[in-house]
């Protein structure tokens, strides 16, 4: 089983996104009992009293356009447990990276790394949070979550039969 964990911020819009994404990407593939796959945040804003806000409204909103449901999630604080939990510790941006070497000790293992490194043209998912713009944050997680997917498939972690069977990944067309 590969675990992968998404991180940002708040865990209220881009790591849920992605985690989302992923999910839906790889049950369309065929492959998600093959998967573990969750999100969290490096920062406690999003929590409060022991439970994490859900997501994010207009997340929510793109996602279910996308006919993907996030239903019961709620943000929650990475932990420095969650280094040994996960295969993959993947952020959004160079700021959810230093925070998540500091918050986990640093990265012994190279578990850790953001989602658009696995594209053609590494950069930052674009933060809806400032820009209000979730259209262009879905592209850049879908992308993102794509290129993982092959990354994995050129590792040789996961069979070519498999993507050949869900046709292409993002399961959209």
């Amino acid at each position: 089983m590969y675990r992968i964990l998404f991180v940002c911020h708040g865990n209220i819009c881009r790591s849920p996104m992605a985690e989302f994404v992923l999910k839906d990407m790889v049950r369309k593939a065929g492959m998600g009992n093959r998967f573990h796959i969750e999100s969290r945040a490096t920062s406690s804003e999003e929590i409060w009293g022991g439970r994490g806000n859900p997501v994010y409204p207009p997340a929510r909103t793109i996602l279910a356009q996308h006919g993907i449901s996030c239903e019961g999630k709620e943000a929650q604080r990475l932990t420095k447990a969650d280094y040994q939990d996960y295969d993959y510790i993947i952020g959004m941006d160079a700021e959810n990276m230093r925070s998540m070497h500091r918050m986990l000790g640093g990265d012994p293992d190279g578990k850790l790394s953001l989602l658009m490194d696995y594209t053609d043209r590494p950069r930052s998912v674009a933060d809806p949070w400032y820009t209000g713009d979730f259209e262009t944050t879905w592209n850049d997680v879908t992308e993102g979550c794509d290129g993982l997917l092959s990354f994995l498939e050129r590792q040789g972690e996961i069979g070519k039969t498999e993507k050949q069977t869900a046709g292409r990944w993002k399961g959209n067309g």
